[in-house]
């Protein structure tokens, strides 16, 4: 095991400089909770960069905050050689290599930490009785979900989401000048068309995307939940991302797939735990909210492109508006057969209309509909808005 560590953390021999692209949003978050004891749990689609900005984090403790490398301890609990190792033993054993006691702080970085079926429980008794500060991810909601609360009180999430488009520009080492503004347009349609996922960014490989898309439905949804049917999986995932940007109907998913409506619920559940999919709710009082059906989006629009194909530019650019403003808890507006894209909770009602314009029925209810802002979206001017209204 101990070689394996010593190649796990290069810089307790050496020089560490992290090769790569920062994500600094992300990075200005885990520095924000540094001093603060929580676990902090980094969740989201897998190869979305999680762990490329726990290497980046770990880079910045050394360079800018002067920690000791040796108190840095980096592991990926996925590694077949660690298994039938408990975290305990593993960081028993790191302790152990540099002469640290329980009292001497460490930055603990558990990558895949839900590889470990007692990891909630371990992670507890690091936080309870050793000077820790643990930083973990995982690529599953559900295995993330503390069901005998042990780490209730004792832990923050950041989701770490594709690449956004000022981050697609600059893995794609693009930097535009004021005068090159007529571009801003014909770059931010390369990236309707790409996506976020940070390595199909670099390489262009399209195969990639696709073998991303069967890993995920293949080890964390098929092989993890038992599923016989394989087909069936992956013919749902294609409607789902032909679907994106509309209402989704479990009893017309079940139709077309034969198979039962709560069958059809108990798999869209499972797109949803891996981060391949999200939905959002109608606006309306609770229980119109819970009647309506929900609205389902595609995590990265690559991936919805390289299933459905790269066509209805309107329903991807909805798609990518939704991406921009999912932490803002969006619904959707649906009144007499009109709908209006979003409705955010602090009052701000906002259409995506890539290079169209609303209908006569659409401008009729977003005039008359009360809110505190309203914005018609288009394009790449209408992302810069979103970016001020952010700021």
């Amino acid at each position: 095991m101990e070689a394996i560590l010593y190649k796990s953390n290069p810089w307790w021999e050496e020089m560490y400089t992290f090769e790569g692209y920062r994500r600094d949003k992300y990075l200005k978050i885990l520095i924000h909770w540094l001093d603060n004891k929580d676990i902090v749990f980094l969740t989201g689609l897998r190869r979305v960069g999680k762990t490329t900005i726990l290497k980046n984090f770990i880079a910045t403790l050394i360079e800018e905050y002067h920690v000791n490398p040796k108190h840095i301890f980096y592991i990926s609990l996925d590694l077949y050689v660690l298994d039938g190792y408990s975290i305990g033993e593993i960081l028993e054993r790191y302790r152990k290599i540099h002469k640290l006691s329980s009292a001497q702080k460490v930055y603990l970085f558990l990558d895949e930490v839900t590889s470990k079926a007692s990891y909630q429980k371990e992670l507890k008794n690091f936080y309870d009785f050793d000077n820790v500060k643990i930083y973990a991810s995982s690529s599953s909601a559900s295995l993330l979900r503390d069901k005998n609360a042990y780490l209730t009180g004792r832990q923050r999430h950041l989701e770490v989401m594709p690449l956004d488009f000022q981050e697609y520009l600059l893995f794609k080492n693009v930097h535009l000048k004021k005068a090159d503004a007529h571009l801003w347009e014909r770059y931010f349609e390369d990236y309707m068309q790409d996506g976020g996922m940070p390595e199909y960014v670099l390489t262009a490989d399209v195969t990639y995307l696709q073998n991303l898309i069967d890993n995920i439905i293949a080890k964390d949804i098929i092989a993890h939940h038992h599923i016989r049917n394989n087909q069936i999986v992956k013919d749902y995932y294609k409607l789902l991302m032909e679907r994106s940007g509309k209402q989704l109907s479990f009893n017309k998913i079940a139709n077309i797939l034969d198979i039962s409506v709560d069958s059809a619920k108990r798999y869209y559940h499972y797109f949803e735990e891996t981060y391949l999919v999200y939905s959002i709710e109608k606006y309306g009082k609770l229980n119109e909210r819970i009647k309506g059906a929900r609205k389902i989006y595609a995590s990265d629009v690559g991936l919805r492109n390289m299933t459905a194909g790269y066509r209805d530019k309107g329903a991807i650019y909805e798609n990518l508006v939704f991406l921009k403003i999912k932490d803002c808890d969006p619904r959707y507006l649906y009144i007499d057969g009109i709908e209006i894209d979003f409705v955010t909770p602090n009052g701000i009602l906002i259409e995506a209309k890539y290079h169209s314009r609303l209908n006569e029925k659409q401008r009729k209810l977003f005039d008359s509909f009360e809110a505190r802002e309203k914005y018609v979206l288009d394009g790449y001017k209408g992302f810069v808005l979103l970016d001020e209204l952010e700021a």
